[in-house]
């Protein structure tokens, strides 16, 4: 290992730095009321790929409504699901709802602060682990994710790709040996903070940075050319005609998705794959798929919804059917007011101001 790199930075002197700046200015986070292991498991599992701003209502929500690890072990999944609505990355939820049911099952409903049982509980990675053994349990463990690779590529002058599995090995090895052993909760929430509000992504406030004097790539003037990282796929575009059937009693049908995958176990409105379908052949390929005889109606409005690797174009139109009940079992006859209950993705959730005429 290149220990070069910290031969150029006084530990010691960043350490109180850092930490002496958070004292002063950390932010003011719910989840920082205190460093309950479950608030803390909860609030990182709901920060990834989410932004803070986001994620505050929907935490005080779901603490409200699942306080402990024994109250969201006995919820209804499609409850959880509906808690969740709109954060996205559904799978977060369930894999956190199976975890919490394994600690309650196994761990008498303690979170387990042993490195290894806490990592082997489904949806938690090296980064949340690390996280919740720092700040809950107080453990100088590193949590090393897109934010922290910034910082401390920077402080470093680390030019390794940071999307790559072996850069990442490099920044907790790095961060394991600079990380306060006296305050790592802090330690690991201060550079958090720092990537968070003045070591941002472009045009980062060095001149307000409280560990300027230790940051190499700022004494080079290259701060902004960090971290490097390789350009992601481009993401694959995919055309549907979402339909909001309705029938005579003023019912609509929605559809359940697969189990797996994306948006799974959520409540959509029946699509059409419009890219395999031609238009003419729409209504038989419902019949053929679902059972459903219906008559498609002109186009109310169309929905552009961006994932991290897809990009849906929905093309949403009203239908009438005169069915009265469903052969498909993916299928449900719902109300206005029943569908309030079920888990929609954001995209589809778009789409319930157009029923009625609305």
């Amino acid at each position: 290992m290149n220990d070069k790199r910290l031969e150029n930075i006084n530990i010691l002197a960043f350490q109180e730095d850092l930490l002496q700046w958070y004292e002063e200015n950390k932010r003011d986070l719910p989840w920082r009321e205190n460093n309950n292991a479950y608030r803390v498991w909860v609030s990182e599992i709901m920060l990834q790929q989410t932004k803070v701003d986001t994620v505050i209502p929907y935490f005080n929500r779901f603490m409200e409504k699942y306080p402990t690890v024994y109250k969201l072990a006995e919820a209804d999944e499609q409850e959880v699901l509906k808690q969740w609505e709109g954060l996205g990355y559904y799978s977060r939820a369930r894999n956190l709802q199976s975890a919490v049911r394994e600690v309650v099952e196994s761990y008498d409903g303690k979170i387990p602060d042993n490195p290894k049982e806490l990592g082997d509980l489904k949806g938690i990675g090296p980064y949340t682990k690390g996280a919740i053994l720092s700040i809950a349990f107080n453990q100088p463990v590193p949590a090393v994710d897109g934010n922290v690779m910034r910082v401390f590529s920077r402080v470093l002058h680390i030019e390794e790709d940071i999307t790559q599995t072996s850069t990442k090995k490099l920044f907790e090895y790095y961060v394991g040996e600079i990380i306060s052993k006296e305050d790592p909760s802090s330690f690991n929430q201060a550079i958090m903070d720092l990537g968070a509000t003045i070591c941002t992504p472009k045009q980062p406030l060095c001149m307000f940075c409280p560990v300027m004097e230790h940051c190499q790539a700022y004494a080079e003037g290259i701060q902004e050319r960090l971290p490097i990282k390789k350009k992601a796929k481009k993401q694959q575009k995919k055309s549907y005609v979402a339909l909001l059937i309705q029938n005579k009693q003023g019912k609509y049908v929605i559809e359940k998705r697969p189990d797996t995958g994306l948006l799974a176990g959520l409540w959509q409105f029946p699509m059409i794959p419009a890219d395999k379908i031609v238009k003419q052949d729409w209504e038989q390929w419902l019949r053929e798929n679902y059972g459903l005889d219906v008559e498609i109606k002109e186009s109310c409005t169309s929905i552009k919804h961006v994932f991290s690797h897809i990009i849906w174009n929905l093309d949403v139109r009203k239908a009438i059917t005169k069915h009265e009940s469903l052969e498909d079992k993916r299928l449900e006859f719902v109300s206005l007011e029943e569908m309030k209950s079920y888990p929609f993705p954001v995209s589809h959730q778009k789409m319930i101001p157009f029923l009625e005429g609305k």
